[in-house]
């Protein structure tokens, strides 16, 4: 009875008959994910900035001459779509925090740069991240926090196929029960009725 309860069929999930370690670790993590979530609000907030924009702000921030950044580096990074980071980088620009220019190698291209009013609010910031950061992975060895971050890295690329694949089945799902649920129509009823 129980393995139609299942919530994974790959093996590497599963530890023989039982998704209890899977159940454990999405457990777990939605609980961390609650915690970070918090903390970026209220790192957003001591700079008075939405999630989002804080975000786009930092990754800015960080982008060097070999690596700059546009709407759709930030994008990728962030894992956004374009259009959304369009309009939270227009807020930041009517607000003073970044900058757009031309890409001095393709003129078609912006380039995204914070402004000085920009860095001050991160380096205000950074203050209050250090120790929160630190608390957040805290329990972590140097080795364990590397493994995570090339972890995450390979799920946060899977994540949106997983989306997708969800909203197909959802989709594909509702439309098969709402067939077999469906009452019978007259003609359909007239056929089972011949067929006695």
């Amino acid at each position: 009875m129980l393995d139609v309860l299942l919530t994974a069929s790959k093996p590497e999930l599963l530890d023989g008959d039982s998704d209890r370690t899977l159940r454990g670790l999405l457990y777990d993590y939605f609980a961390f994910g609650r915690s970070l979530e918090a903390a970026r609000a209220q790192f957003a907030s001591y700079v008075d900035l939405s999630p989002t924009q804080y975000l786009i702000l930092i990754a800015v921030a960080h982008s060097t001459d070999k690596e700059p950044m546009g709407i759709n580096q930030i994008a990728a990074r962030l894992y956004l779509s374009g259009a959304f980071v369009t309009i939270e980088v227009n807020k930041l620009v009517s607000s003073g925090l970044i900058e757009k220019s031309v890409h001095p190698n393709d003129g078609r291209r912006v380039q995204l740069t914070a402004t000085r009013e920009g860095l001050d609010r991160l380096k205000r910031l950074a203050a209050f991240q250090r120790p929160v950061n630190d608390a957040l992975f805290g329990s972590l060895s140097r080795e364990e926090f590397k493994l995570l971050s090339q972890l995450l890295a390979r799920l946060a690329a899977g994540g949106d196929h997983a989306v997708k694949l969800a909203e197909h089945l959802a989709g594909t799902i509702d439309n098969d029960a709402t067939a077999t649920s469906a009452p019978a129509t007259p003609a359909a009823r007239r056929r089972k009725s011949a067929a006695r």
